[in-house]
């Protein structure tokens, strides 16, 4: 079975200051907004539509960060290949609120804050989309 999902990593700028944001998923994990295609929603579509519902930001997608594929058992015993298409996202406007029914918390963080925190508590095979999106927004990475 194959299942496809889209996210991204959104961005803004404030005073000139960059700020990224995370979520806290319902198991305490740190990661980026994502979630499954709806019928007939391409994946630039369905990453927007994630990132709103889920954080109350609308964005706009500058450009595609990486593909992510994983492999994992479903609660019915299934094996789902499943790829995610991750963009790198600009904030353009809403009110940051978490979507309490599938994540625990959302922040904007600094740059700094947001490595150190993925790097600790986030998911391994997001560390790489994390690291691709900072160096698009001219931040160095310490790996």
């Amino acid at each position: 079975m194959k299942e496809i999902s889209a996210g991204g990593v959104v961005y803004r700028k404030i005073d000139g200051k960059l700020e990224i944001q995370l979520i806290q998923d319902r198991y305490g994990k740190i990661t980026l907004p994502k979630g499954k295609l709806e019928s007939g929603e391409t994946v630039e579509e369905a990453a927007l539509r994630e990132i709103e519902e889920e954080t109350g930001i609308n964005g706009r997608i500058l450009s595609l960060l990486e593909v992510v594929g994983y492999r994992y058992v479903n609660p019915v015993g299934e094996t789902v290949d499943k790829e995610v298409h991750y963009f790198l996202v600009e904030s353009v406007s809403g009110d940051l609120k978490a979507q309490i029914e599938e994540i625990r918390g959302v922040e904007w963080l600094t740059p700094e804050e947001a490595w150190e925190k993925q790097r600790h508590s986030g998911y391994s095979n997001n560390q790489s989309v994390l690291e691709k999106a900072l160096k698009q927004l001219n931040f160095e990475v310490n790996p």
